[in-house]
């Protein structure tokens, strides 16, 4: 799966680890990221977001 990094801080959303502690399961695609979920490292919205 296709990883996204986020255009303000560089944190990478890996779907593998998903973001347990924002409410992300593990093995959760992009696709499937809610579109209210926001980076755990700087609070940017999802569209701030880029393919790695």
């Amino acid at each position: 799966m296709k990883k996204y990094v986020c255009g303000m801080c560089g944190y990478v959303y890996d779907p593998a680890l998903g973001d347990p502690e924002g409410g992300v399961a593990p093995g959760t695609a992009w696709e499937d990221v809610p579109e209210d979920w926001v980076c755990p490292e700087c609070g940017a919205a999802k569209d701030m977001f880029e393919p790695e």
